[in-house]
């Protein structure tokens, strides 16, 4: 695909981090670009900068969703690339003791588990769904009518204690990778998924010095936390490369987590 001025891309997640990265990136390409995001401030900022729309959408709203794609189609035409970087964790232990009182058994709530999932897999399952029906209605474009791509993780394969449900979402989305792909793959629609490790965002900047520190030795090469640029160099080649489908691909420094 020709990344051009005639190319329009929706990101979820777009107002920072991955996503933000990803937007400037495919901005610098000439593409017009939406973003989707819950912080308003961040991606109404964003968007002024990269000269793109803002849309303020929960990627579990199925209301939100359909409206941020009608807004973004309106301001910038359909979308041919599709960018899924919306997501939250919820750190804790399937079961565990309690430290706090001796004796206590804390359950992971199940409502944790289940907005993690809601987020992380049926918002992007949502968000694929809506703008692939929208490709679809392309005419002359079915040598390569669109592309998606995914945001997992390398927790999908190496998840740590007090992952779980972070992990089964993002393995989730590695799983539906190839079926969605072979959904689309008579209609010239691409569809891959990015599993990095341990980038350098602003989730990762609360965090303190030392606890950065050593998570960047732990990466064998480049022994440093990825930047968000490198993500988006990788997003932009999935665009462009039409031979990129069904593929998840790990970008992590040869990272494999250890249980803890």
């Amino acid at each position: 695909m020709e990344l051009n001025a005639y190319v329009s891309a929706v990101i979820t997640g777009g107002a920072s981090g991955l996503g933000a990265a990803t937007a400037r990136a495919l901005a610098a390409h000439g593409v017009k670009v939406a973003l989707f995001d819950v912080n308003a401030e961040l991606g109404e900022a964003l968007a002024r900068e990269i000269g793109g729309v803002f849309c303020r959408v929960d990627v579990c709203s199925e209301a939100e969703v359909e409206a941020g794609f009608a807004k973004a189609r309106a301001a910038i035409g359909q979308e041919r690339i599709l960018v899924n970087c919306a997501g939250i964790s919820s750190p804790a232990k399937t079961a565990a003791r309690s430290k706090e009182a001796p004796g206590e058994i804390k359950i992971f709530p199940i409502e944790n588990f289940e907005r993690v999932l809601q987020v992380n897999l049926v918002g992007t399952f949502r968000c694929i769904a809506r703008s692939a029906g929208g490709m679809l209605t392309l005419e002359g474009s079915d040598d390569d009518r669109g592309v998606v791509i995914n945001t997992a993780s390398i927790a999908a394969e190496d998840g740590q204690m007090g992952q779980v449900a972070y992990t089964a979402s993002k393995a989730g989305i590695v799983g539906m990778t190839l079926p969605i792909a072979r959904d689309f793959a008579s209609e010239g629609i691409r569809v891959n998924t990015i599993l990095p490790g341990l980038f350098n965002t602003p989730l990762m900047a609360r965090a303190r010095d030392v606890v950065k520190q050593a998570l960047a030795a732990s990466v064998p090469y480049p022994r440093r936390l990825g930047e968000a640029e490198e993500f988006a160099s990788l997003v932009v080649e999935m665009c462009r490369n039409s031979y990129f489908n069904a593929a998840s691909v790990r970008l992590d420094g040869a990272l494999r987590m250890a249980p803890r």
